[in-house]
């Protein structure tokens, strides 16, 4: 049996020291490392060992009793969030650790959610109860009231391998079974083994365990009830399928995937289903590696020289893992042209983008920017860009990451004939829901445009980001819909259309109303009860949306939403109102339309006309010529009259 162990935390709870000890429990390594010694196992990377923090997943194995486990430690600071999101999509089981001298904090709430996005179930470890205010009641009440109240104490069975009655009882008001049998007067420890099993990968109930990561307590106790609750399926009969989760890159430069089989086998010179070879299978330990002939489902391997695949790619579906962690801010890249070229530059940020795909490198008029979720990951990717490939960058401040859309339907066309060239289609842009993302629908006819034009053109639609017209944002929540199109027997290529495809669309956002979208933030906050009055007060003047308050001990909780490009410089005031007792929590909720476009759109002094054209290429006497976008209509060869007044 394979099993896919996650731990996760809130940054200093003691994951990484937790981590350690299980590794030297089951004798993957010989000494137990510490993030303060900068020793550390999985923590290997320099930046990770100066700064202190886990910045990379890392990964290693062991077995135990003949099953083999994959141990996934992930970042706990919240700016790596994307990273660590990557990481759940391949777990079978987590161990969350918290403080029981903090409690629980604002992205422990974070990475709660998204083990509930992803369905996995979750073992809780109360760390540090050997410090000064340590209090491991009040943070199970806390969990029970912030995470969920199906927490289910285990500490008598995790020291004592035994249930209490009421470790007992907790089980059995789970299960009906159980609490007939127990009405009766009987109990069976294998019924109530194989019930809280169950319970545990339904997500019915979250075990709590306690102890000292840091001296041992209680680690080797917790790892024989995760051994003895954990169980997976085995698919390795079934036809292949697999997870890429992360990409990397060796010293060489050679580009890693990591992939974990969901079904089948992976072997090496085995053909994937895009076509490419494996000719190595890697399993890792920490840095460190062995060869492996075959992966079976469950396993989690790099492999050598893969391209194209992305994580959160599936092989032998067409299914795609979501992910839900994304950016709200960019910065642009600031370093000295003369000595790098910027198309130096873009290959070093390509390489990155490939491992983080969430920084989204961009060069717009001249400028690159990257999408980032905040301060500390911009200092690490200052300094991971300097080791990596001897660059010497700082970045501009950070600004709002807008997005654009339509507020009601426009037609547009694109015609491209130079010589010996030809293609010609009509699209129209139509508003959809919030969210919804760029989508596709063909209205033509197949006799009057070919199927395989068709899908061509609906290919080239999704085959790269549009931009919007008024500050060249992403486009979304629009759906493009082929109204009609032209090709030429002999003259017309591939490539021809996807000229057409991205003039129409641009020149259909050129006719456009078009609407520029802000993120807006959900957020809660933790606060001491006096400071209601003066926190509800500073929401109001942002103009936020706030649920009723709620209590908790001596503090309040606030919830609602806030545009980010207000809430995100307030966070500081917040902490300095509360003189740092506060905690704050933000995620993105949704886009919505900007209050000040006008303003905002001046200030952004964006021209329309750099990036895509929405101009057309008509041909007259054997040369092609240019018909600038707001005079195409006069020119086009096909009509789209029948759908002006849909």
């Amino acid at each position: 049996m394979r099993k896919t162990i996650g731990i996760l935390a809130h940054v200093d709870a003691g994951k990484t020291t937790f981590s350690e000890r299980v590794l030297y429990l089951t004798h993957a390594i010989r000494k137990v490392g510490r993030v303060d010694h900068q020793d550390a196992f999985l923590d290997s990377h320099v930046l990770e060992k100066e700064r202190g923090i886990t910045i990379f997943s890392g990964l290693a194995h062991f077995e135990i009793d003949g099953d083999t486990y994959y141990w996934l430690d992930t970042p706990g600071h919240v700016d790596f969030s994307t990273e660590m999101e990557r990481a759940v999509s391949m777990m079978d089981y987590a161990i969350l650790i918290i403080s029981c001298a903090e409690g629980v904090q604002s992205h422990t709430e974070t990475v709660w959610q998204l083990l509930k996005i992803a369905h996995v179930p979750v073992f809780v470890f109360l760390n540090k109860l050997d410090r000064v205010g340590a209090d491991p009641e009040r943070v199970l009440r806390q969990m029970q009231k912030r995470l969920s109240p199906d927490m289910l104490d285990l500490r008598s069975f995790q020291y004592h391998s035994r249930f209490s009655e009421a470790e007992t009882e907790a089980i059995a008001e789970r299960d009906e079974a159980l609490l007939e049998r127990l009405f009766d007067g009987g109990f069976d420890h294998a019924m109530w083994m194989d019930s809280l099993r169950r319970q545990i990968r339904e997500r019915q109930c979250f075990p709590v365990m306690a102890g000292v990561a840091l001296e041992g307590q209680g680690v080797a106790e917790c790892l024989r009830v995760l051994t003895q609750l954990t169980a997976t399926d085995d698919a390795k009969d079934a036809p292949l399928t697999a997870r890429c989760y992360q990409v990397r890159h060796d010293p060489q430069g050679q580009r890693i995937c990591f992939l974990k089989p969901l079904s089948g086998a992976l072997r090496v010179k085995d053909e994937l289903p895009d076509g490419q070879k494996i000719n190595e299978l890697r399993q890792y330990q920490g840095e460190k590696y062995r060869s492996l002939d075959v992966a079976l489902a469950g396993d989690i391997v790099g492999i050598p020289g893969l391209e194209g695949i992305r994580p959160g790619d599936m092989l032998g579906t067409d299914q795609r893992s979501v992910f839900h962690t994304e950016p709200m801010m960019a910065a642009d890249v600031l370093w000295d042209d003369k000595a790098i070229p910027a198309f130096k530059m873009m290959q070093a940020l390509r390489i990155l983008e490939d491992e983080e795909p969430t920084l989204t490198v961009t060069q717009q008029q001249g400028h690159i920017s990257l999408h980032v979720m905040g301060r500390i990951q911009l200092e690490v990717l200052r300094e991971e860009i300097a080791l990596r490939f001897g660059y010497a960058v700082s970045f501009g401040p950070t600004h709002v990451l807008y997005k654009e859309t339509i507020a009601a339907p426009a037609i547009g066309v694109g015609h491209y004939e130079p010589l010996r060239h030809y293609a010609e289609c009509h699209l129209r842009l139509v508003p959809t829901a919030p969210g919804s993302g760029i989508t596709f629908r063909s209205r033509c006819h197949v006799d009057t445009l070919a199927l395989h034009w068709q899908r061509l053109i609906e290919e080239h639609v999704f085959e790269k980001q549009h931009r919007g017209v008024l500050t060249g944002a992403p486009l979304t929540d629009v759906c493009v819909e082929l109204l009609t199109g032209r090709a030429h027997l002999k003259h017309t290529e591939g490539g021809d259309f996807r000229q057409a495809t991205y003039r129409a669309i641009r020149n259909a956002l050129m006719h456009a109303d078009s609407l520029l979208l802000e993120p807006i933030s959900g957020f809660s906050l933790t606060a001491p009860s006096e400071l209601y009055g003066l926190l509800a007060g500073e929401l109001s003047r942002m103009q936020a949306q706030v649920d009723p308050p709620a209590y908790e001990d001596d503090c309040v909780v606030l919830t609602g939403e806030a545009p980010y490009a207000v809430f995100a410089p307030w966070q500081a005031d917040y902490l300095s109102l509360t003189h740092g007792r506060g905690t704050v929590r933000v995620w993105m909720s949704h886009y919505a339309p900007v209050r000040e476009q006008a303003a905002i759109v001046e200030e952004a002094g964006y021209n329309p006309l750099v990036d895509d054209t929405p101009d057309s290429v008509f041909c007259s006497h054997g040369a092609g010529f240019n018909v600038p976008w707001d005079q195409v209509s006069h020119y086009m060869h096909l009509s789209h009259d029948e759908f002006l007044h849909e």
